[in-house]
């Protein structure tokens, strides 16, 4: 006999647990099922520097969405690492652009925050909602019946719901069972991830310099024992990646200095290095009747701006909106028409931030030397233009156009309410 519930959530990432505390309050019987175990602490992965190599760079929206939602404060401070500033130039040129949060009378851009951690918050918010956790279970059939779907478990077991969301990941099982039509193409780059110590301070600032051979970029952590950490996320092509990951540790510290032009100083310490590569999806649509895919599952991006993340709790904020609303008129949550406004609201934002990063990756991947001169003439008059530059900030920081509630700082969502 299978359970029933009103909506499953797939994937207990951080896109999908936060769907998940974002729907515990209301009327709807909401079910989270994940493939790992879910009823204790995620695994803490070892590491000489004290961090986990997944970072996230959470914007100011992101983090309203987490503070809404009781999430936020419990991410321990000490795991926290703001960055107030902004510093982007070309490796192979004099263009240099410098961002500051003090423009807009903020005091950071963002927040640098572990993965784990982000996840493990949102996972303890549950604690004690109605939200059922069904961990170590993966789906391997997604059966349309009438009124709904039927989930088909490995592990012998059979969940029924009139809405599946999909929040399992760039490779969504859900998703392909479900037939979802894709664009797709590989970057034809491998990211080389992982946190280093450095000789200097990193001045509260997310560093990115434009290679030849791709984006590297230094995201600030916070000091731990008097050492100096940044995450660092290195795009190179794949023959150059495997070259990277055959270095012994002094080797690679030496050659990522060099490339980063030694503006931390010495590259002291660095943990072991992960090689992911990367590839650009993005599902021709985001819903069918009682199906809508939301994060990694809609869209994946290259991590040149860290918005990935950014992008997917934007997607849980409109579909919390999307879904309240229908509750409160009345309407089938499940409904074509429905689930068809959380695709419009989010479809453009989406491939518009997508066509800007593959623009960005495109440009400074020009060899020619009128683009590259044109290109460092461009950064250079774009560092200083004040007004142009605070409105990049501004969008950068997710604040941009109109907010759904859940992104709305929350002094303002409670006067609102």
């Amino acid at each position: 006999m299978a359970q029933q519930f009103d909506l499953i959530i797939v994937g207990a990432g951080m896109v999908g647990a936060t769907l998940a505390r974002a729907l515990a309050d209301t009327s709807l019987r909401v079910a989270v099922l994940d493939a790992m175990p879910l009823g204790q602490p995620l695994p803490v992965r070892t590491t000489e520097s004290g961090y986990d190599p997944r970072v996230s760079a959470l914007s100011a929206a992101s983090e309203n969405i987490l503070a809404n939602l009781g999430a936020w404060q419990r991410i321990a401070p000490e795991r926290r690492s703001p960055y107030r500033h902004m510093c982007v130039w070309d490796g192979e040129g004099t263009g240099e652009i410098r961002f500051d949060a003090g423009v807009l009378g903020e005091n950071r851009l963002g927040h640098i925050i572990e993965n784990r951690c982000i996840q493990q918050a949102l996972l303890d918010s549950l604690t004690g909602t109605g939200v059922a956790l069904l961990g170590g279970r993966r789906v391997t059939e997604l059966v349309r019946e009438e009124g709904g779907w039927l989930l088909e478990l490995e592990n012998a077991e059979a969940l029924q719901a009139p809405l599946i969301v999909a929040a399992d990941g760039a490779r969504s099982r859900v998703r392909e069972l479900a037939g979802f039509a894709m664009r797709e193409w590989d970057y034809l780059h491998h990211a080389v991830v992982t946190t280093i110590r450095t000789e200097r301070h990193h001045s509260d600032t997310a560093w990115q310099c434009f290679l030849p051979t791709g984006p590297l970029a230094f995201l600030p952590l916070k000091q731990r024992d008097g050492g100096h950490y940044c995450s660092i996320v290195w795009s190179l092509l794949p023959e150059a990646a495997e070259r990277i990951m055959t270095l012994d540790d002094a080797a690679f510290s030496s050659e990522l200095e060099g490339a980063f032009e030694g503006r931390l100083g010495q590259i002291i310490q660095a943990d072991q290095r992960h090689c992911i590569p990367l590839r650009q999806r993005h599902a021709r649509r985001y819903v069918m009747p009682g199906l809508a895919l939301i994060g990694d599952a809609a869209h994946s991006i290259h991590p040149l701006a860290g918005q990935g993340v950014n992008l997917g709790l934007l997607d849980v904020a409109e579909l919390t909106d999307v879904l309240g609303a229908a509750l409160r008129r009345g309407e089938d949550i499940a409904s074509l028409p429905v689930l068809q406004r959380y695709e419009r609201r989010r479809m453009g934002a989406n491939l518009s931030m997508m066509a800007a990063m593959e623009g960005f990756e495109r440009l400074f991947h020009a060899e020619a030397l009128p683009v590259r001169w044109l290109r460092n003439s461009g950064m250079q008059w774009l560092n200083g233009q004040g007004a142009l530059k605070a409105d990049i900030i501004r969008r950068a920081m997710g604040l941009g156009g109109s907010l759904p509630a859940l992104a709305q700082p929350p002094e303002l969502k409670m006067s609102g309410s």
